[in-house]
């Protein structure tokens, strides 16, 4: 997944759980969505209506009362769901909900400085950015190394548990890494 649709998903807190939940289940109406997120109205609305702007979900047209809407997945939003199923079933979650977390995990790879995080990600404040690198460092998903260089400069770079939340590995436990 890009760094521009990560941050598209991750935009509003309730699009990657609800786009999970989705995905499981092949659909769902909007209250059965509301009461298994336990989400208000409102902030479930506006995260189904970004995810039906990214293309990711769509109302379905063969569900016949328009007060009851149900919704379904698109192939666009099965390439997605993955992602935001990892992010919604961490022991994390809380940290990883947040706008910037999961694009910054994904921006940081081998490694790299704060600029270089700023500057890959469009729409960041560098006040967002420490932010979001400390509440991940503080979950256990990115590690900060100073390096001993003058003036001193810090790198930082996803931990295995990061990385997990983008790459594939199954478990995402906290006692599996350190």
């Amino acid at each position: 997944m890009s760094t521009e649709s990560l941050i598209a998903l991750f935009h509003h807190r309730w699009a990657p759980p609800a786009l999970a939940l989705l995905d499981e289940r092949e659909g769902a109406r909007f209250v059965e969505l509301q009461r298994k997120l336990d989400v208000g109205r409102e902030s479930l609305r506006r995260a189904l209506d970004a995810l039906i702007e990214l293309g990711y979900v769509r109302r379905n047209p063969g569900y016949g009362h328009p007060l009851r809407p149900e919704y379904v997945i698109t192939a666009a939003g099965r390439g997605s769901a993955e992602v935001a199923r990892r992010a919604s079933r961490a022991t994390t979650r809380e940290t990883l909900l947040r706008k910037w977390s999961v694009p910054v995990l994904a921006e940081l790879g081998a490694g790299r400085r704060f600029s270089e995080l700023r500057a890959a990600l469009p729409g960041v404040t560098p006040r967002a950015l420490a932010l979001a690198l400390r509440d991940l460092e503080e979950a256990r998903l990115v590690h900060r190394d100073v390096l001993p260089t003058r003036p001193p400069s810090t790198l930082y770079r996803a931990s295995r548990r990061g990385a997990a939340i983008l790459g594939g590995e199954d478990d995402l436990d906290a006692r599996t890494w350190a």
